[in-house]
Formats: structure tokens, C-alpha cells, sequence
């Protein structure tokens, strides 16, 4: 047995670093203390979720092997990233609150005077290896390290596309805050974060920083990153809100009744950013189409068209057999449907979501191959339903029906 004991021992100490760490000792007594920890795992909100592809192998193949969808799940010619400067996002935005989308899940948000990470990947590859995986479809808007001061970095889950080790490792060498959710610390804490730099926290749990409140919401997700998914790290959406504007990031999810929820408590936000990308039929219970991400938005928002809505999860990498384009299309179908106010900016390109005017053109139609029959006829530019007001905006923000608890979290 001792030799299957040094056998183990070995196979561990090949793992590469991007495996991370697991939780261990008041870490992972803590999770076992959580009341959405049971039977050894964390539990989704909603019952069971399918974290692995229904159907079958040979099913799921044909479709990533069909010569022709496979054509399409990737642009045909250079995405139009923002040539994003620091002179971009060094002046304070105009009414406190300003996005700025880097494509898939990372997003920058300037919150009244303070400065928000979500899920940054400045990696080449969502992988552990740095030669295999998948790669990104363009470049990063800016250089990480022309980004500014970042007051804090919020985590989602522990995948690949969500948690980047190189970027991690570079964020490490600054003063930054990290909000993760439970179990997350430990892959930090192992690639340098020291740990009074941590703020971990179990769902509607919340957590200070500055004038902002950060508060982990319910997701419906999984986790894992190394051989083994244990399912022993938390997934989350997260709330944030500050003393005049609201945001929200849905992280990964499937749709569940929870966003009712989460929009009564802490919303309703100036801004919703929602995954509407990596999408099957294969996996329907933790990723969101653009329709079921558009009626995420409107439940966190009361059951009304208010703020704005930002697609995320989408454009970056290719993760999921639909057309690379779809997630775009699908949003803007949703907007209009709905009487929604939806940005659609380049990767890169600062908006302010109070403003008069967001972006809204459909840019990804320049690069990507049509779908049969042509592109909608009446392109989404700047139609009715995309183009709430400053005023009407204004007027259905800023004031939650519920405030936090505020729990000493890490």
C-alpha cells in the first residue's frame, strides 16, 4: 500500500498550479457548517442540476464535428475590440456608474467613486495547460496592468474561463481586496493572495468595501477545476451596491425561480450583467439562453424593463456548439420582444448604462458568417425598445426593498 501511498504522492505533485488548491481545515469546516452544504457537496438552488452533458457521447460529437455548424461557431474575421485606453476610464463617469465589458464574463464596473473587477481573464487559453484549451477570439481589450487601481476583484466560480491563474498571479502583486465565494480562497491563497485579502463568503452573506456592499447571491452552477470535481468550492451571483447605483453579475446559471428573489432583496440595479452564452440542449440546467437570460433580467428587476440589461459569457471563447454569433442575435430578439434597454458594446468600449443612449448596434454581424436567410431585415441600431430615457431610468433605480446582512466573512 505504500507504494500505491508514493504512487499518488507523485501523480500530485505533477498537477499544474492553474489545479489550485483544495479546501482544508477551518476552510473546509466552514463549508461543512454552510446550510447549502449537504450530503458532501454543495446543493443548487432549484433541486439537482444535470452538471454533465445529457444525451448521448455519440450525439454530443456529431454536433461539435458537423463541418458546417462548426463553421459557424467561430467569427470569420477580426472582432472590432475598443482600442480601450487608460484616458478611457481615468475620468469619473458622468453620473457615478460606468461598464466596461472586456469580453466573456470580465467586466469593469466604476460604481460611485470605486472600482470593480468581475471575473478578469486576461489569459490566452480558459485551460490549466498553456498549450491546449480553448483560445480566445480576441485580443484583450487593454493590458491588464493599464487597467488602473482596482479597489476589488469579484470571483463567480472556480472554471476556467472565470478564475485565471496568470491574471490571479498579476493581481496578487497589487493591494487589491478579492471577493470569492466559499471554498474559492483556497486556490488564492495557494497562488499567492494572502488571506487577509480575502473576503469569502457564503451565499446572502455580504461584505464592506468602501461605501459598496458586496452581497454572494444563489446561483445555479457547479464547480471545479482539477481532476477531481468535488463540488467542496461555492458558485455565485453577486449583488453590489453603493450609495446612489445598483449592479448585478450573474456569474454562470441556469434559470431558476431564485432571480424573483434576488431582484426583491437587492435590486432593483441600474445594470444587470447575464450570461447568455455557452448554451445547450446538451446541458439546459447551467448555462442561460439569451431569452432565459433576458427573463433573469426582468424577474431581478421587479417584473419590469428597467436598467440595463449587459450580455456577458459570450464572444471570447468557444465553449458550446451554437453559432458564435447566436448569443448576440438571441439578445437583441429578447430586448426587442420585451421593451428592454440592452448595451451591446465592442469588447472594450466604456458605456455609461444612465445615460441617454447606450451602445447598441449589432457589431458581430460585420465578422460573423449570416444564418440561413440573411440577417433581421430591421437591424436593432437605436430602435424603440432599446432606448429607455435617462429620466425613465432614473426614476425606477437606486432604492432596493432589502438591504444585506453584513457578516465579518473569511
Amino acid at each position: 500500500m505504500s507504494g500505491f501511498r508514493s504512487l499518488s504522492s507523485g501523480l500530485s505533485s505533477l498537477q499544474p498550479a492553474a489545479f489550485g488548491a483544495d479546501p482544508s481545515g477551518e476552510r473546509m469546516a466552514r463549508i461543512r457548517r454552510s446550510p447549502h452544504f449537504k450530503d458532501g457537496v454543495f446543493q443548487n438552488p432549484g433541486g439537482t442540476a444535470r452538471t454533465r452533458p445529457s444525451g448521448s457521447a455519440k450525439s454530443l460529437a456529431r454536433v461539435y464535428i458537423d463541418k458546417e455548424t462548426r463553421a459557424r461557431r467561430a467569427p470569420q474575421g477580426t472582432v472590432p475590440v475598443h482600442a480601450t485606453t487608460l484616458a478611457d476610464i481615468a475620468a469619473p463617469p458622468a453620473d457615478g456608474l460606468r461598464l466596461t465589458w472586456m469580453g466573456h464574463s470580465s467586466v469593469l464596473a466604476e460604481i460611485d467613486g470605486q472600482r470593480v473587477l468581475f471575473d478578469p481573464v486576461w489569459g490566452e487559453r480558459c485551460s490549466p495547460f498553456p498549450f491546449a484549451g480553448p483560445k480566445r477570439l480576441h485580443p484583450v481589450p487593454l493590458p491588464l496592468a493599464a487597467l488602473g487601481p482596482v479597489d476589488v476583484v469579484v470571483i463567480s466560480h472556480d472554471h476556467y474561463d472565470h478564475l485565471d491563474l496568470p491574471t490571479i498571479k498579476a493581481l496578487a502583486g497589487t493591494d487589491t481586496l478579492f471577493a470569492v465565494p466559499l471554498g474559492v480562497g483556497a486556490h488564492l491563497e495557494h497562488w499567492g493572495v494572502s488571506a487577509d485579502r480575502l473576503r469569502e463568503l457564503d451565499w446572502h452573506e455580504a461584505t464592506r468595501v468602501g461605501d459598496l456592499t458586496l452581497t454572494a447571491t444563489p446561483a445555479r452552477h457547479f464547480c471545479g477545476r482539477g481532476l477531481r470535481n468535488t463540488q467542496h468550492t461555492l458558485w455565485a451571483s453577486w449583488a453590489v451596491a453603493g450609495p446612489e447605483h445598483r449592479v448585478y453579475h450573474s456569474g454562470d446559471t441556469g434559470y431558476f425561480e431564485g432571480f424573483k428573489d434576488i431582484g426583491a432583496a437587492h435590486g432593483p440595479f441600474d445594470a444587470t450583467m447575464i450570461q447568455i452564452g455557452a448554451y445547450s440542449d446538451f446541458w439546459p440546467d447551467i448555462h442561460m439562453t439569451p431569452e432565459e437570460g433576458m427573463r433573469a433580467h426582468l424577474d431581478l428587476q421587479g417584473g419590469e424593463p428597467r436598467g440595463v440589461m449587459l450580455p456577458i459569457h459570450w464572444g471570447t471563447f468557444n465553449l458550446a456548439p451554437h453559432p458564435w454569433a447566436e448569443p448576440g442575435e438571441g439578445t437583441l430578439a429578447a430586448a426587442r420582444a420585451t421593451g428592454s434597454r440592452v448595451a451591446l458594446p465592442h469588447p472594450g468600449q466604456p458605456f455609461e448604462p444612465t445615460s441617454e443612449t447606450v451602445p447598441a448596434d449589432p457589431w458581430w454581424r460585420g465578422v460573423a458568417l449570416a444564418p440561413a436567410g440573411g440577417w433581421p431585415e430591421s437591424d436593432a441600431g437605436t430602435p424603440d425598445a432599446l432606448t429607455d430615457t435617462v429620466s425613465d431610468v432614473q426614476g425606477k433605480n437606486s432604492t432596493g426593498t432589502g438591504e444585506p446582512e453584513t457578516v465579518q466573512a473569511g
